[in-house]
Order: structure tokens, then sequence, then C-alpha cells
């Protein structure tokens, strides 16, 4: 691990569509940071890989269930579903070229290479509160990790899809039955109010301890159907 006073190495920096994308290497770890903002790290992965299982575990036992995830981050998700045969497909919604660009041919190939090279993984480079608005797919499962929770977002932009219109746009590409999953870097009951608001059941919200600190959480809902 490292230590308090290792100097974090700037492995690449990019003005991306949204604002300044950098990534950085403290000691054995790979870091990404936005404006300045950090998001995540390679650290431990444990929630990243939960948000996966807790998405399937609510689901029924449909066969092949198609998973949207949204944002790429450090490869923890992505490379966790590819590692389970019982997902059909994997989408993967990244807005950041750079972030993209680090798991093809970076730094962070080496979490998500196998995962990338699978046929059933597809990754779209666009912003997911747009794509959720307009697409016309429809998915089994919405694992949602593109904030630091529905009370930290990364821009402004991204508030819109903890709200109500937001979040009738993800039950909008469930199919009936499907099950939203949502991060958090700690928990929101306001946001477990909002789910049930938009018409979710089952809500829940699972825990994930941390070394220090609040717990990071899965906020879960299911489409009725």
């Amino acid at each position: 691990m490292p230590t308090s006073y290792d100097i974090p190495e700037v492995l690449d920096r990019r003005e991306g569509p949204y604002g300044e994308v950098v990534l950085r290497r403290h000691g054995e770890l790979l870091q990404i940071i936005a404006n300045g903002c950090f998001l995540m790290d390679t650290s431990d992965g444990r929630s990243e890989r939960m948000l996966v299982d807790a998405a399937l575990d609510a689901l029924d036992d449909r066969p092949a269930p198609h998973v949207l995830i949204g944002g790429l981050g450090v490869g923890f998700s992505l490379a966790h579903a590819a590692a389970n045969p019982r997902w059909g497909r994997i989408t993967v919604v990244e807005r950041e070229p750079a972030i993209v660009d680090w798991h093809r041919a970076g730094p962070l190939s080496a979490l998500s290479a196998e995962a990338l090279a699978d046929p059933r993984t597809n990754i779209l480079e666009t912003d997911l509160v747009g794509f959720v608005n307009e697409t016309c797919a429809t998915f089994d499962a919405l694992c949602l990790d593109i904030d630091n929770g529905p009370d930290w977002t990364v821009t402004e932009g991204n508030g819109g899809l903890y709200a109500r219109a937001g979040l009738t746009s993800c039950a909008r590409v469930l199919k009936p039955g499907g099950v939203l999953a949502v991060w958090a870097a700690k928990p929101s009951a306001e946001f477990e109010g909002s789910l049930s608001n938009a018409g979710f059941q089952q809500v829940r919200t699972e825990e994930i301890p941390v070394a220090r600190g609040v717990p990071d959480v899965v906020h879960l809902g299911v489409r009725p159907g």
C-alpha cells in the first residue's frame, strides 16, 4: 500500500467532453480523477463487484440476462460480470474516451483485457443520462456507478438521473421484473424514497463495510411486471 509520503505519478491527463480526466499511479494503485475529484482506484473492488452480484441475485431465473453497466471506471464491475457465465450480454456505457483508451491499450488493460475480449461485451462511448433517455434497447439489469452517489455527482447534469424523471427513464429501459442497482459512497434514505416513488418495488440497500468511515452501498429496486 502507498505510504503517506508517496507522490502520485500522473500517467495521462486529458481534456475530455466533460472536463479534465487524469489517470495516476500511487504506489501500486491506479487512480482516476475527474475535474480534481477522486473517483475510484484499484485498491479493493468489493463494492463494484457487489453491484453486479446484487443485481443478478435480485433477478428471477430468466436465462442469459442482459446487463447494462453504467460507468467503466477501473473495470471491476465489467470484469466481474464477464467472469460469470450466467450473464448473456454485457453492455458498458462510458462517456470518457480517455477511460476507454486506458482499458483498451493502457495501464487499466491488465484488469479488463479478458472481459473486453469476451464476445458478450459491448462498449458504448456515450453519456449514460442521454442514453437511458433516448435508447430503444431494453435490459434485464442496470448497474449504475457513474457518480459517488445520488447526493454527490461528478457533474451537475448527472443529478437528473436520480430524480423522478431519470428513474422513470431507467424503468423504461428495464424489462418487466428487471433490476436497477445504483452504487453510492454512503447510504441515502432519500434516494430509497425516490426509488419507491418512481414505482420500483422491493427497494432495499445493501452495505459494504470499508476500513474507515461510512460503508459503501448498493441501492436496489425492481421494476414491476
